[in-house]
């Protein structure tokens, strides 16, 4: 026998629940009058004006989890090198670096042996040799490069951009990070603290379903609408003389952005859709649902649909599975490997598809490694946050430049520093908002992602 399966429209399934006496009179008509209008209440997710006209439209925010090594990767130190082992203070002496750099592209900027494929862009990037992070642990450095607090729980740089500009689609979050593993803050990361939930980032675990319940469990669409009609009636009516709350207003938009990513969602995270040209940029074979080339192609296809504000998180807490490399450097290897291509894709597949000159792409970490160590035999390399590197490229940004030095040890900042807090002023400024003008009011005062901190830096702008 034959399964039957009616495909019911909103109005009808309306209608049916009516007859059957399931909808009270006043529940219908609002239900009819909102099926026949289309009416949509006030979205805290619609699109915002800026400040002033923005470079970048998009943001993808490359976060390696546990602290790369500066003096490794993008800070050459020769001083080290000639003085590798030699005594610095009674207890430390100083540490070269196990890889050798060479100069790339017209810039001739240096980079190690560990990123050749980066080193094959690096025309297009600005390394900033001068950063320095409030807090010298993981938890309260990822929290601080992330919030611009190292002690009290704030709302997440994209949550911030969230807020400020809203999203071009309203069927995806705004804010979404992919993140296998959980970095060391955990979700105070991209947590949205006292803004509305809403701008909270989405979390993205790589695999055959990367968001859970992404596919719908009742027969039709037409079904799903009305249940959510349904919600919604009874959420507003819930609503009525709450309007100052915003979380709850927040809570009932999340229901149809989570019904929007039901549709979305699958197409946006399929990438059998995409070329074997552009699946090796990636360095991906065809079917792949995890690593860190699937973590970067998926940001670019979110942030190619109207993300907002992608995060893409390497590496965790567990030991060896991140770059916080106390016992062995020699881990590097495999990490950098892991990255290097996907990263340096990333860049071309941007440039390829006209997006690179208003998507801003960064790189960072929470801090740096130590020049020095206890002694000769040591392998691995302590925290250090007085001066560590990240990177800037795409909208807006000056490529082929290095921004601050540090000391000839890599010990400290020797010109221009670059706080968190002007890192983080530069990153909005480049999407056209004035970190001093966004703010948002918590506790009886006015709250901003850098507090009263943070300085644009112009000098890397275009």
């Amino acid at each position: 026998m034959k399964s039957f399966s009616p495909q019911l429209t909103r109005r009808q399934t309306i209608r049916s629940l009516a007859g059957g006496g399931l909808l009270l009179p006043g529940l219908l008509s609002e239900m009819m009058q909102g099926a026949a209008a289309g009416s949509d209440p006030v979205n805290p997710l619609a699109p915002k004006p800026p400040h002033f006209a923005p470079k970048a439209k998009r943001v993808i925010f490359l976060f390696m989890t546990g602290a790369v090594s500066h003096v490794d990767t993008f800070d050459p130190k020769p001083f080290l090198t000639k003085n590798h082992g030699q005594p610095h203070s009674e207890k430390r002496v100083y540490k070269g670096s196990d890889w050798e750099f060479k100069r790339y592209g017209q810039s001739g900027i240096p980079v190690s042996d560990l990123f050749p494929h980066i080193g094959g862009v690096i025309d297009d990037i600005c390394v900033i040799k001068s950063m320095k992070n409030i807090n010298g642990d993981h938890f309260g450095a990822t929290i601080g490069i992330h919030t611009g607090s190292a002690t009290f729980n704030r709302p997440s740089i994209g949550s911030w951009v969230s807020y400020g500009l809203g999203t071009e689609n309203q069927n995806l979050p705004s804010f979404m990070v992919i993140a296998p593993e959980m970095p060391y803050a955990g979700a105070q990361s991209w947590g949205s603290d006292f803004l509305p939930v809403l701008h909270q980032g989405t979390r993205i675990v790589p695999g055959p379903e990367p968001i859970a319940n992404m596919h719908r469990r009742v027969a039709t669409r037409e079904m799903q609408v009305t249940e959510l009609d349904m919600l919604e009636y009874f959420n507003r009516q819930h609503l009525k003389g709450r309007e100052t709350d915003t979380n709850l207003s927040a809570r009932i938009k999340s229901f149809e952005t989570a019904f929007g990513m039901q549709a979305q969602a699958p197409e946006a995270f399929d990438l059998s859709r995409e070329s074997d040209a552009t699946l090796k940029l990636y360095g991906l074979e065809r079917g792949t649902t995890t690593g860190f080339g699937w973590q970067c192609l998926a940001a670019r296809r979110l942030a190619e649909r109207g993300v907002r504000f992608v995060e893409v998180i390497d590496g965790g807490t567990r030991i060896d599975h991140n770059w916080d490399a106390h016992a062995k450097m020699a881990n590097y290897n495999r990490l950098a490997k892991n990255v290097d291509w996907p990263i340096a894709g990333l860049i071309k597949d941007l440039k390829a598809r006209g997006m690179f000159d208003d998507t801003l792409v960064v790189w960072t970490t929470e801090f740096g490694r130590s020049p020095l160590v206890p002694d000769p035999t040591a392998e691995g390399r302590g925290h250090h946050a007085k001066t560590y590197c990240s990177w800037l490229a795409g909208a807006g940004v000056k490529g082929g430049m290095t921004f601050g030095e540090s000391d000839e040890m890599g010990w400290e900042v020797a010109e221009d520093v670059m706080g968190v807090h002007d890192f983080q002023a530069t990153i909005l400024h480049l999407l056209g908002l004035d970190h001093t003008k966004l703010t948002y009011r918590h506790a009886g005062r006015d709250y901003r992602l850098t507090d009263v901190h943070g300085r644009v830096v112009h000098e890397i702008l275009s």
